[in-house]
C-alpha cells in the first residue's frame, strides 16, 4: 500500500472506539458454549426468586391472611374445589401417594428433561420456547412479591397430604424437597402455582415439537394432572392454577410479540436495502 493510502486507512481509524477485549472474549466465549449462556440465565432467574423470598417470607402474617382472602373470593363464587379434593386424597392413599410423588418429582425433573430434549432435538424452537419459560417466571415472581401467599396446607382447615405421607417419601413435613432443605423453598409464594405454570410450558413444548401422538397426549395429560395433585395435596388453591397458566399465557404474548417487532424490523431493513441497492443500479445506470 503507499504512504497516502496509509494515511487515509489512519484517518478512518481516528475517533473509532476500540473494543474491549474482555467484552469481546466473553461473547466469544458464550458462542461456542452456548450452555453457558443458559446457565448464566438460570442463574439470574435464581438470583431474583431468592431476592424475592427474603422480601416476602417476612410477612408470613400477611401470606397467610391472603391464602384465606383467596379461599374465601372462590367461596364467594361457587368455584372452591380444594376441600372436596383434598378429603379425597387424604381418604385414599391409592391417589394421594402417588400424588405426593408426582408433586416432589415432576417439577423438579421433567422441565430440565424437556428443556435438554428441544435443545438437542429442537434447537431451531429451542430459544424461543426456553424465553417463554424465562419470561414466564419472571411474571411469576413478580407476582409473588405483590401478593405472598401461604398454601392452603398452611391456612388451617386442611390436610397436609405431604407431611402425612413424609415417612414413606425422601421430602420433608414442610415442603417437596428433600428433608433437611426445606428452608430452600418459598412458604409464602402459593400464588401464581408454578408447578401448574412449569407443567403448562412442559405440555406446551411437547405439543408444540413432539411428532408422534402418544407424546404430544402426555404433554395435554401433563399440565391437568398437576393442577389435580397441587390442589388435592393442599399445596395450591384453584386460582393459583389459573394464575399460574396466566402467567405462562404472558410469557408467550411476550415472546411472540418480540418476534413480530423483530420481523417487521428485519422486513423494513431488507426493504431498504433493495432500494437503496435499486436506486444505486439506476444511478450507475
Amino acid at each position: 500500500m503507499s504512504k497516502g493510502g496509509h494515511q487515509l486507512v489512519a484517518a478512518a481509524d481516528i475517533g473509532r472506539r476500540p473494543e474491549a477485549p474482555a467484552k469481546t472474549a466473553v461473547g466469544a466465549f458464550l458462542r461456542r458454549h452456548r450452555w453457558a449462556g443458559e446457565l448464566l440465565l438460570l442463574a439470574a432467574l435464581y438470583s431474583t426468586y431468592e431476592l424475592v423470598r427474603a422480601v416476602t417470607e417476612t410477612g408470613l402474617s400477611q401470606s397467610l391472611s391472603n391464602g384465606r382472602d383467596i379461599l374465601h373470593f372462590e367461596q364467594v363464587v361457587h368455584f372452591a374445589p380444594e376441600h372436596t379434593l383434598n378429603n379425597l386424597f387424604a381418604s385414599v392413599p391409592a391417589l394421594a401417594i402417588p400424588a405426593c410423588f408426582l408433586y416432589a418429582t415432576c417439577h423438579y425433573v421433567v422441565t430440565p428433561i424437556v428443556m435438554v430434549w428441544l435443545w438437542r432435538a429442537h434447537p431451531e424452537q429451542y430459544r424461543r420456547v426456553r424465553s417463554v419459560l424465562a419470561v414466564g417466571t419472571l411474571i411469576a415472581l413478580i407476582g409473588f412479591w405483590l401478593l405472598p401467599t401461604a398454601p392452603p396446607r398452611s391456612i388451617g382447615g386442611f390436610h397436609d397430604t405431604m407431611a402425612q405421607w413424609s415417612h414413606i417419601g425422601w421430602w420433608g413435613t414442610a415442603a417437596s424437597v428433600p428433608q433437611g432443605l426445606e428452608s430452600f423453598t418459598d412458604q409464602a409464594g402459593a400464588m401464581p402455582s408454578l408447578h401448574v405454570g412449569w407443567a403448562l410450558w412442559c405440555g406446551w413444548a411437547i405439543y408444540r415439537c413432539a411428532k408422534r401422538g402418544w407424546v404430544r397426549a402426555l404433554g395435554v395429560a401433563y399440565p391437568i394432572i398437576t393442577t389435580l395433585v397441587v390442589i388435592g395435596t393442599a399445596n395450591h388453591y384453584l386460582a393459583d392454577a389459573v394464575a399460574g397458566a396466566v402467567v405462562m399465557g404472558l410469557g408467550m404474548a411476550v415472546v411472540g410479540l418480540v418476534v413480530w417487532l423483530q420481523g417487521r424490523h428485519l422486513a423494513g431493513r431488507l426493504i431498504r436495502d433493495t432500494h437503496t441497492s435499486a436506486r444505486s443500479a439506476r444511478i450507475t445506470n
